[in-house]
């Protein structure tokens, strides 16, 4: 279970397909690339996929990112609007590459899914921009949102707090969007329970060790920091084991693949 996810030894595999027109390649889930020349693998079945995260002992290879890589638009099988409109929540630990696979869906897509822009209290880093990165505003203003109960979820890390608006997403919704929510493990308990009808998607790694050698290679954070990362990291991976949490568990070892089963999972027809 968990504990042999932890225990492996298994590292990512590194695939590169040059693109025949440029110098751009497109690597593993580690390298946050999005490039692909081939078609996509068909997706597998949760159960598969939980599988494989919990049991895979390939021998893996894993390395850096070549710096002459660049987003590109992701082949697709599918198009217009799917069958299901109902709003994707998207959830995994800090470093799975969640984040590359709905940019992917949103490039392959862009006039059919949107990400909800969530509200925050702290401050925007360099390149942020006020309402679409983040809807930035003081701490006054956001505990007034929750007492308004504005939010379908929220949550305090550290000293600044998170929030998903109803609003947001009912005003995306109108306008035929499909909505996307990047959210962790605290705000998919919420918004469960707040009866909010959404489809609910896990990303995991292929090992423990693989999400931490991740987080460590970004060279961004402390030490300190990404041991904070890596504990909520294993609480959010035992919560994806709970029977009914997630509708689909995608383990992102392969980017391509596990692009192409999000894909399908989100355009498959109504059940």
């Amino acid at each position: 279970m968990l504990s042999t996810a932890i225990r492996s030894s298994q590292r990512i595999a590194t695939k590169s397909t040059s693109l025949k027109s440029s110098s751009v390649t497109l690597i593993s889930w580690n390298d946050f690339v999005v490039a692909s020349t081939s078609p996509l693998p068909r997706t597998t079945s949760t159960a598969a996929a939980t599988s494989r995260f919990y049991t895979t002992t390939t021998p893996r290879t894993f390395r850096s990112s070549p710096a002459n890589t660049m987003p590109l638009v992701p082949p697709t099988t599918h198009s217009g609007v799917p069958p299901d409109t109902r709003p994707v929540v998207i959830s995994g630990p800090s470093g799975v590459g969640k984040g590359t696979l709905f940019k992917m869906l949103f490039a392959a897509h862009p006039d059919v899914f949107t990400l909800s822009v969530s509200h925050t209290t702290r401050s925007p880093r360099g390149g942020e921009a006020d309402g679409v990165d983040y809807h930035f505003v003081s701490m006054a203003d956001f505990e007034s949102l929750i007492e308004q109960d504005a939010f379908v979820e929220h949550a305090k890390f550290g000293s600044n707090r998170y929030g998903t608006s109803k609003q947001t997403i009912a005003d995306q919704t109108a306008k035929g969007r499909v909505v996307v929510l990047d959210i962790e493990m605290e705000g998919v308990k919420q918004i469960k329970n707040s009866g909010m009808d959404c489809r609910f998607v896990f990303v995991a790694p292929p090992a423990f060790e693989d999400l931490e050698k991740r987080l460590r290679g970004r060279g961004t954070e402390t030490d300190e920091s990404i041991e904070k990362r890596l504990a909520q990291a294993k609480l959010e991976l035992e919560y994806a084991q709970t029977p009914g949490v997630h509708d689909r568990v995608i383990v992102n070892d392969d980017l391509a693949k596990a692009y192409q089963e999000l894909e399908d999972y989100v355009y498959a027809p109504v059940a």
